[in-house]
């Protein structure tokens, strides 16, 4: 039996596995008890609101961090500051770290001569592939074009695996849409496995298959996004105290009219009461019902005049 907060060795199938993960600064815990394994060849998104934990998580994936407790292994390796380890990854932070003076051909350079598995020419075809300026200070170009030398950087290193930082946060939706298209050629070409947060739930959709949804600090889902939108429904029925809604089913959030329950519920099977009408549900309604939980479990709410709970 593996112990809490200590990993077995993983197995070859696991790009990113953690156990009982947490990082405490002074008496605030900006993660707890993360506890996630994802497959290798996955393309992630890792979401949740504001302060859940998602780039203190991401850094200490990258090495950057260490946990305050338990432990993280990348490719069954705890993540170090030793060219054996970063060799293996590529880590894009959230402000696109980029030299403004310097030319993504310079940067490209600048790369080979820190990297021992470097392959600069692919970057520079890529960029030139997407138009965008090789020979420019990087200043001079768009956001989006920055975005794409940042991840030409990345993938130059040629990594197993990518951890991604809100790279498309700043972007315009066309520049957004570029970049994410340019991320799935790049891993459906190298077969890299990728750790993507983001807020924009509708674009992760696009390139992402996995989900890791953290809030209140802790893990929520950590699946497969057919397997998440397979067991949740949407049930609409005659209204009923929430407390008897909870104690029959597994039920992510309850909203109350004067008249109606609608409840989001995680399911294995089919919904034998018939009162209930079942619906399927989209992967970002799942997630705001899960982000608008509290750390105590169902997320209820009551709407309408003279409704009561």
């Amino acid at each position: 039996m593996t112990r809490l907060g200590s990993l077995a060795p993983s197995p070859p199938s696991s790009a990113v596995e953690t156990a009982g993960l947490g990082k405490r600064f002074g008496k605030l815990w900006a993660l707890q008890d993360c506890s996630v394994r994802v497959p290798r060849g996955r393309v992630v998104a890792l979401v949740g609101p504001n302060g859940a934990g998602k780039t203190t998580l991401l850094r200490m994936l990258a090495g950057l961090s260490r946990p305050t407790t338990g432990e993280a292994r990348i490719l069954g390796r705890r993540p170090e500051q030793s060219e054996e380890f970063l060799s293996t990854i590529g880590y894009l932070a959230q402000d696109v770290p980029l030299y403004r003076r310097m030319t993504a051909r310079q940067h490209v350079e600048v790369g080979a001569g820190l990297n021992r598995r470097w392959e600069g020419e692919a970057a520079i075809a890529r960029l030139e592939a997407l138009r965008v300026p090789t020979d420019r200070p990087v200043s001079t170009l768009s956001g989006g074009q920055r975005a794409q030398v940042a991840l030409g950087l990345a993938l130059a290193k040629r990594p197993a695996v990518l951890l991604l930082d809100e790279p498309v946060a700043a972007l315009d939706p066309l520049a957004r849409r570029e970049f994410l298209a340019a991320l799935a050629g790049a891993v459906a070409e190298d077969e890299v496995s990728v750790v993507l947060s983001s807020h924009l739930v509708h674009d992760l959709e696009r390139v992402c298959d996995f989900v890791i949804l953290l809030s209140a600090s802790r893990v929520q889902l950590c699946a497969d996004i057919e397997e998440i939108l397979d067991t949740h429904r949407f049930l609409v029925g005659p209204r009923r105290p929430a407390a008897e809604i909870e104690r029959a089913m597994d039920a992510v959030s309850v909203t109350q009219t004067a008249r109606q329950s609608r409840v989001l519920v995680r399911t294995d099977g089919p919904i034998a009461d018939p009162s209930w009408q079942v619906s399927e549900v989209g992967l970002e309604d799942v997630i705001l019902a899960y982000m608008g939980r509290d750390a105590d479990g169902v997320e209820q709410q009551t709407v309408g005049l003279g409704a009561t709970a």
